[in-house]
Order: C-alpha cells, then sequence, then structure tokens
C-alpha cells in the first residue's frame, strides 16, 4: 500500500505573516482605486454588500453533458448479470462477463425489475461490484473468484460439449486480456523469428510461478480462443485496474495494452490462469445426496449409498440415471471398476451401491425426451433444468445431506 504525503509550499506561510500585522481597513483602503474608489472602509463594506454582481454572459457559451452516475446496484443470482440505477433514474442490465448493457428499461421501479429478474439458481459469488465512483466497477480476487462454473450448454456455446464445465472467471479473464495476449504473442513471434527461434506451442510464462497448490483446468484447451459469452466490446471498452505482483495500481483499457507490459506488473494467479490454465485450488465443489424411492412406490431402492456429484449437476442427469437403472436388468458397459460414474452423472459413489450403474453415454439429449420420471424434495416435484446447489438451497434448506426421491411421472 502507497502513503502519499500532503506538502504546504512557503508561500501561504508567507501570506498568512502579512496578514497578521496587516488589517481588513488597510488592505482595503490600499487598493482604494481598485476595489472601491476612495471610499472609506465601512462606507465600501456597504457598498459591496448591498450590490449584486450582474455576470459576463447570462446563458452558456458551451455545454458539456457528462453520463449520470450509477447511484444503486443489485448482482442477479445467476451471477452474470447487474441490474443497476442512475441518477436520471434510468435502470439497465448489464453483462458482467462482456461488459456491456443488454437491457435499457428505462425509468422503472428498481425494486420491482429487481422482483422480475429473480431467477431461482444457487450459484457462487466470485466477483463484487461498487458504484462509488458512479460508473460499475467489478472487482476479482483470487481463490474466490474461480468458484464459479456452469455447463457450456448453459452458456449456449457452440461447437462445445454440453457437459464440459466453464469456469466463469477464467473465462472472463481471457476475455478481458484476449487484446494483450494476442499482442504478446506477436511480439514472442517476431524476437523469436529474429533469433532464429521457434515458439513451444504452450505459452508459458516467463515466471514459472512456484506456487505449489494450483489445478489444471482440464475442461479448457490452452488457447487464446474466447467464447462469445465472454467477448468485450472494442468499440467501448473496459479499463483494467490492477496491482501487480511489484509497484504500484496502474489502469489501462483494454484495447490500450500492446503486449509490452511487463509481467510483474500482473497479479501472479492472473497470468497463470490465462497463460498456462492454471487455477487455484478448489473448494468442495461436490455435492452429497441420497436417491430412494418415493413412499408407496413399487420400485426397488437403487441405492443404499450416498452418492455425489458436482454441484452444478441438473436434475435431469439424475432423471437419466435413474431412468436406465429402472429400465435395464445388468450394470452398464461404461462403469468404471473404481466405482466412479461415467461422464453422465459426473459424480462417484462413496459407499457401496445395489446394482452400481450409469446411463449410457450419447443418450439423446433429455430436451428432447419427454421424461416419465420425477425427481422430488421435501415432496416437491424439482424442474428438469435445476441443479443440486439450486435444490440444496431452495428446496432443501437443511445442512444434512440432500435426499431426492423418484418416481414415475402423474398420469403416465
Amino acid at each position: 500500500m502507497m502513503t502519499v504525503y500532503g506538502l504546504r509550499p512557503q508561500i501561504p506561510r508567507l501570506i498568512d505573516g502579512l496578514l497578521k500585522h496587516t488589517t481588513p481597513q488597510k488592505v482595503f483602503q490600499r487598493g482604494g482605486s481598485f476595489l472601491a474608489g476612495n471610499l472609506s472602509f465601512p462606507r465600501a463594506r456597504v457598498s459591496l454588500e448591498g450590490s449584486i454582481p450582474v455576470p459576463v454572459y447570462k446563458e452558456p457559451t458551451l455545454t458539456i453533458p457528462g453520463t449520470s452516475a450509477l447511484v444503486q446496484h443489485e448482482i442477479l443470482n445467476n451471477r452474470r448479470h447487474v441490474l443497476t440505477k442512475d441518477t436520471a433514474g434510468s435502470v439497465k442490465l448489464w453483462e458482467i462477463t462482456r461488459g456491456i448493457v443488454i437491457e435499457d428499461y428505462g425509468k422503472v421501479s428498481f425494486e420491482e425489475k429487481k422482483e422480475q429478474l429473480f431467477e431461482m439458481v444457487s450459484i457462487p459469488t466470485w466477483f463484487t461490484v461498487d458504484t462509488r465512483l458512479g460508473s460499475l466497477s467489478v472487482h476479482l480476487d483470487t481463490p474466490q473468484c474461480f468458484s464459479a462454473e456452469m455447463y457450456s450448454a448453459d452458456l449456449n456455446i457452440v461447437g462445445k460439449a454440453e457437459d464440459d464445465k466453464v469456469n466463469l472467471a477464467h473465462e472472463t479473464l481471457k476475455g478481458l486480456l484476449a487484446h494483450w495476449l494476442a499482442k504478446r504473442r506477436q511480439r514472442l513471434g517476431s524476437q523469436a523469428s529474429a533469433n532464429g527461434d521457434a515458439l513451444s506451442g504452450k505459452d508459458i510464462a516467463p515466471r514459472s510461478l512456484a506456487h505449489s497448490r494450483v489445478e489444471v483446468d482440464g475442461g479448457a484447451e490452452n488457447d487464446s480462443m474466447v467464447y462469445p459469452p465472454f467477448k468485450f466490446s472494442t468499440v467501448s471498452p473496459p479499463s483494467v485496474v490492477t496491482e501487480g505482483y511489484q509497484g504500484g495500481p496502474w489502469r489501462k483499457k483494454i484495447t490500450d495494452l500492446d503486449g509490452s507490459e511487463d509481467e510483474k506488473d500482473f497479479p501472479w494467479w492472473c497470468l497463470d490462469c490465462v497463460l498456462n490454465n492454471r487455477l487455484p485450488p478448489k473448494e468442495n465443489s461436490k455435492c452429497s445426496f441420497y436417491l430412494h424411492p418415493c413412499e408407496g412406490s413399487a420400485f426397488q431402492i437403487l441405492t443404499q449409498g450416498k452418492l455425489s456429484a458436482p454441484r452444478i449437476l441438473r436434475i435431469h442427469k439424475v432423471v437419466n440415471y435413474v431412468a436406465e437403472k429402472m429400465v435395464l436388468d445388468k450394470p452398464l458397459d461404461n462403469v468404471n471398476t473404481d466405482g466412479t460414474f461415467a461422464p453422465g452423472l459426473g459424480g462417484h459413489v462413496q459407499h457401496s451401491v445395489v446394482g452400481d450403474g450409469s446411463f449410457r453415454s450419447g443418450a439423446k439429449p433429455w430436451q428432447k425426451l419427454k421424461p416419465s420420471i420425477e425427481i422430488l424434495c421435501n415432496n416437491q416435484v424439482l424442474s428438469p433444468d435445476m441443479s443440486l446447489a439450486t435444490v440444496r438451497a431452495y428446496i432443501w434448506k437443511k445442512p444434512e445431506d440432500l435426499i431426492l426421491n423418484y418416481r414415475l411421472a402423474q398420469g403416465r
């Protein structure tokens, strides 16, 4: 942290010394022709106090309009959108991962719009926001910023497997530094050509960052590809404000980064993320749960053990799992010998399970099928697109392990 000290010049002290030995009357009298002619001090004061100065210009010559300052904000549950209100009363919706306004609602009630946009979803908080400067400032701090993940299907990323996990902070940082990465690659390529060297396929940061506990983001390729939900505008680019590994804080627009910046000016964890795909170790991102038939159901209990799966796992995956376990009378081929579920469920069994298995890989997407099985929690039928984290936060509402029940869909 840098502390700035205020230094006072010596001239005010000299003026203070002169005023100590000079009365106000003498000051006005010395400047008689300038202030009030030859009037005495009392008469001059009365004349000044009783007069109203006439402005030279009654109308402004030029007006420079400013942007209305933001005075209120709310981070929505999806952890990608922020609702704001400015001094003009205009309410807007921002998409943080692209840094743009996606909806301008005009002058409407902020609270009513916030209620309308409420979603029953549970996603970890991975950034903070403030509007103290009248603009939207988004803060990313490690390791908390890497706690939020979503499936690529939920982000509508074309050309990427729907079950691939996307770390929101990782992709956002890649989007913010896309211009810098491209310029850096060009500079390194030019230097390598001049020296007759060839760049390796993997772009490694010069500082190896000998921090012991790191994880490699296996779901993301080690390239500079920026997916559409994380592309920032180059017409009105955001600014990056950061305090690097050493030195004071600095600020630049993302399009002004030319690749010549000293890497020590960037936080080490940021470089490790965008250059090496290495993220800080995650806290427990699993959700433990039990899966039992509904009371009165004639179905056999699928498992007597506790299951564990990613918190972002959708209920439709559980529906598929139950459907295939009930239809098939034998274990599936894609069950690993160590008791780990195949990629379909994405979890593992912590205790013994009767009829261990999972649904077949390559099954049709759940959206194309009419589910004949319902999953319930606390006697409430769950929406197929709910995640385990959402069910636990809004339906289960208990510290104990989640209990899910299954049954045939009503009317079938």
